[in-house]
């Protein structure tokens, strides 16, 4: 197991452990330079979602990962931790469904037509 898949089953394990809801992981592959993994995952209220998101952070710290930061440090309804080749999406079930980024990722992306 490579490093990043590693990283990723440690994420996964310290979401459910932490009770966060309906966790799912996202093969990038083929589909973004961006990362590797995109996790998303919900909360049970703002403090739930701002405790997960810390506590993942410290993972990707632990893991030598320096530059990760977490963004919506402001948000009481997601937060996306960036951990460069794994990015993790924690939201409220509310705004997770208002943005359906799983049904975005997990289909199959076309590549891109040039028009002349």
């Amino acid at each position: 197991m490579d490093k990043i898949t590693n990283l990723k089953e440690i994420i996964l394990k310290t979401l459910d452990n932490n009770k966060a809801l309906d966790i799912i992981s996202i093969d990038l592959a083929n589909k973004s330079s961006m990362a590797d993994y995109m996790i998303i995952a919900s909360g049970t209220s703002s403090r739930h979602i701002q405790a997960l998101s810390e506590q993942v952070l410290e993972k990707f710290r632990k893991s030598g990962i320096k530059n990760c930061k977490i963004e919506g440090s402001d948000s009481h309804e997601w937060k996306l931790i960036d951990g460069i080749d794994l990015i993790v999406h924690i939201f409220n079930p509310e705004k997770r469904k208002f943005y359906e980024l799983e049904k975005m990722w997990s289909q199959l992306i076309p590549k891109e037509k040039v028009t002349i």
